[in-house]
């Protein structure tokens, strides 16, 4: 009996800390849109010079790496799909497989895993770096918000470039990884892109959209969060930037799980099977 109540503590530790954790960093997205706002101190031309690095780190020298992924794990899977469903006569499904496979579920994972490595840590450490070396008290003193000024610039251009790098990734993928196996497999290009076009639907592109803007929010936040919670000492960083892309996988994980689940339980509803 004892064991057991020890468990329920231990259980509820985990999910009070969680929840706590959730709420101040919700309370920081909120308080960073609020300063934006209402506090024009450091002037939006800089708020948009931050945005543009943010897009250029972020987005554009991502661009190699995510070219790459897109094109191996593209081609492994318009191989593997072309191979398997044409051997058992259903190749009028290779559009809807890489549909679900690449722009639903392995899409939105994979690109924000690469953002979380390139550019999470980079902001955790930046931020706590900058906290460190009392550059955030120097901009309180100058009267500059640092959550409009550091906080707001990045999470806008980290989910804007995030949602640029996810379509980049599914057209390389899709298109890219047709071409890569082009000489291993003999399908028509006009039928293929036919089969994507059919398979695309309305719900895509709101899964599409759903899932990558919230990665990239969740990606940002959580860093900018965990620079922030430096105290002092540049010894903590390296500490922060660990529990960044931590968190940040483990809530990205999570909410793609949750927005999967729910769209595919509402897909058995429609159908009666629920």
């Amino acid at each position: 009996m004892n064991s057991l109540f020890l468990q329920i503590d231990s259980l509820g530790r985990f999910v009070t800390k969680n929840a706590e954790y959730t709420w101040r960093v919700l309370l920081m997205v909120y308080l960073s849109l609020r300063a934006t706002v209402l506090d024009q101190t450091q002037g939006m031309r800089q708020i948009i010079r931050v945005i543009s690095a943010q897009i250029y780190f972020t987005g554009w020298q991502a661009l190699p790496l995510v070219s790459v992924l897109a094109l191996a794990s593209g081609s492994v899977l318009v191989l593997q799909s072309l191979s398997n469903l044409t051997k058992f006569g259903g190749t009028q499904m290779v559009g809807p497989f890489l549909i679900v496979m690449i722009l639903r579920e392995a899409g939105p994972l994979l690109v924000a895993l690469v953002v979380t490595a390139r550019s999470g840590t980079a902001v955790a450490s930046e931020i706590g770096n900058m906290r460190a070396n009392r550059e955030i008290e120097a901009l309180e003193v100058m009267g500059i918000n640092p959550l409009s000024y550091i906080v707001f610039p990045r999470v806008l251009g980290g989910v804007i470039s995030m949602l640029c790098l996810a379509f980049y990734f599914n057209f390389v993928a899709l298109i890219g990884g047709f071409f890569v196996t082009k000489f291993i497999q003999d399908m028509p290009f006009a039928f293929y892109a036919e089969s994507l076009m059919t398979a695309f639907s309305f719900d895509d592109f709101w899964i599409f959209l759903l899932k990558n803007s919230f990665s990239g929010m969740i990606i940002f936040v959580v860093s900018c969060y965990q620079g922030l919670s430096v105290k002092k000492s540049p010894t903590e960083v390296p500490q922060v930037t660990t529990q960044a892309v931590v968190n940040s996988i483990i809530f990205v994980i999570v909410f793609n799980l949750i927005v999967t689940a729910l769209f595919y339980l509402n897909q058995l509803r429609n159908l009666g099977v629920l």
